[in-house]
């Protein structure tokens, strides 16, 4: 049965996506960091990524002075969250379960599975050990891979999901 309204692919975004567009008791916007079931799944998604990293860097641990748990966790996370966005975009607005699964997931799992505070600490350690050259080789590598790694999983999830 046909229906008046548009796909949502033809819907307006608002102008900050950040922002429900439906209203509070007050008549003003309700954002979204301010929804207690957004903030419980990233909550929810947070802690399972940050067992999910701590289980997976004790497993991998480190190699020869090197933090490889660390630099690989961080590494698939960043092509996991290429994956993950792109998939969401192409399938649709930022609204209802894509939104869901984006806080969920993407800002909840992998924001707690990905450590940059780790890399931190890691690279300071290498520079207070005499690493120096291992240290810059760590955090920029980290960075610049983190980087192609997540080109790599939009450029993947754009095969696969067509839009």
């Amino acid at each position: 049965m046909p229906t008046d309204e548009p796909a949502d692919h033809e819907r307006p975004l608002p102008l900050d996506p950040d922002i429900e567009t439906g209203e509070t008791t007050s008549g003003l916007p309700l954002a979204i960091h301010l929804n207690w079931r957004f903030i419980f799944l990233v909550g929810v998604g947070g802690a399972c990524g940050t067992a999910a990293r701590h289980l997976l860097g004790d497993a991998i641990g480190t190699t020869h002075d090197f933090p490889l748990g660390t630099f690989l966790i961080n590494i698939f996370g960043a092509f996991a969250l290429g994956v993950l966005l792109e998939c969401l975009a192409r399938s649709g607005s930022d609204a209802g379960h894509r939104r869901l699964l984006r806080l969920l997931l993407g800002t909840g799992f992998l924001g707690g599975f990905t450590t940059y505070s780790a890399l931190a600490v890691d690279a300071d350690t290498l520079l207070r050990t005499d690493h120096l050259g291992l240290a810059l080789a760590y955090a920029g590598g980290t960075v610049a891979m983190g980087l192609m790694a997540s080109v790599a999983g939009i450029a993947i999830a754009r095969k696969v999901v067509r839009s």
